[in-house]
């Protein structure tokens, strides 16, 4: 036993310096700059529960806040904050922040897009187009009004039954009077060159979407060869409901891009 123990001890040593060196390694070769641009009628402070996970584990992460006045406004801001990136990062979107990563992500900086039931139109369509292939409940519902002056946002007593059906209803009710309204135009605009034809991605369905039918977002996952995963029961809030598999996939698309 005295022969043994010394043994033992130092086949220990050499299996956790062989773990530590293995984690090392995987941390190095990982994508440390991760972006993230939310959807329509929301702001980046829902990517809150997201961020804290990738912060927590060693990533920059960066929020995009688009002010939804054209859609070329909201590229630009994306590629503002692409700019400022210390090397190559991960371009994450919810919803609407689909067709906008999808015009931005062709930056250089861009090694990876990560679409969180998201839009993901190609070169020549918009995302209004696309919706029609598979109708969500809540373009067919009414719900979506429109301002005087063209911007477009959800009716509140609404809200939470199309957008945001697993988060708590006070939460929503917040959600609801804080929308960032979005210019209507901005769902017809049409992309000129898809990021994700030169880049991997990844799609996240949400089981339960109303927002966006979740039929739509799978077959543009599998249109772009997307690595694509599934929350069952998730509504178009799963970026907010269920931040630990978002940010994952995530995680995932950091270390898998070559």
């Amino acid at each position: 036993m005295r022969t043994i123990r010394p043994i033992s001890q130092s086949l220990c040593i050499l299996l956790i310096l062989f773990t530590c060196s293995a984690l090392s390694a995987q941390n190095k070769d990982r994508i440390k700059n991760i972006v993230l641009v939310h959807g329509a009628w929301a702001d980046g402070s829902g990517w809150r529960g997201v961020y804290d996970i990738l912060v927590k584990d060693g990533y920059n992460v960066t929020m995009v806040q688009e002010p939804e006045t054209t859609f070329k406004d909201d590229v630009a801001a994306t590629k503002r904050v692409l700019a400022l990136q210390d090397g190559p990062c991960i371009l994450v979107a919810h919803s609407y922040g689909g067709s906008v990563i999808t015009e931005a992500g062709n930056d250089p900086s861009v090694a990876g897009l990560v679409y969180i039931a998201a839009h993901m139109p190609d070169a020549g369509e918009n995302e209004a187009a696309d919706g029609k292939r598979f109708p969500s409940d809540l373009a067919k519902s009414g719900a979506i009004k429109k301002t005087a002056d063209g911007f477009t946002y959800i009716d509140p007593a609404q809200f939470h039954e199309f957008f945001a059906a697993d988060l708590p209803a006070a939460q929503a009710a917040f959600m609801a009077r804080s929308q960032v309204w979005n210019f209507g135009e901005n769902f017809a605009a049409v992309i000129t060159a898809a990021a994700w034809k030169t880049r991997p991605s990844w799609m996240l369905v949400a089981g339960s979407d109303r927002t966006i039918n979740p039929d739509l977002e799978r077959w543009y996952a599998e249109r772009a060869k997307s690595h694509k995963v599934e929350v069952a029961g998730a509504s178009h809030c799963v970026y907010i409901s269920h931040a630990k598999e978002v940010a994952a996939l995530i995680e995932e698309a950091s270390t898998h891009t070559k």
